[in-house]
């Protein structure tokens, strides 16, 4: 299974297919993903450890353990962490490509394109 190390923690692919992929992501105390879209797939998070900070086009909540939250294709989104743990969630994508060029960056504390 493909594990990556990110600045905000890590992620790992546990299964993928023609038209699915999915991961098992890890927020670490205080950090967060960049503000975020994509053109090509559209995205389920289910909060395994947390509660979860999301951001939704322009609401943001807290998920509870459980939960789950659809990102529909073009909306742009973000996971975070407030908790003084590692949260934890799986993400089913869905769609027609999977590649790291399909990410459209709109913020993002670790200064990457």
């Amino acid at each position: 299974m493909e594990r990556e190390e990110r600045p905000w923690g890590r992620y790992e692919v546990l299964e993928e297919g023609d038209t699915y992929k999915v991961k098992r992501i890890e927020v670490d105390p205080g950090k967060r993903l960049s503000l975020q879209s994509h053109k090509k797939r559209n995205e389920y998070w289910v909060v395994v450890k947390g509660p979860a900070g999301i951001v939704l086009d322009n609401e943001e909540f807290l998920l509870e353990e459980g939960k789950m939250v659809y990102i529909p294709i073009g909306a742009k989104h973000r996971l975070f962490n407030t908790n003084d743990y590692t949260i934890k969630v799986i993400e089913i994508q869905y769609g027609t490509y999977f590649g790291e060029d399909d990410i459209i960056r709109y913020e993002d504390d670790y200064k990457r394109a």
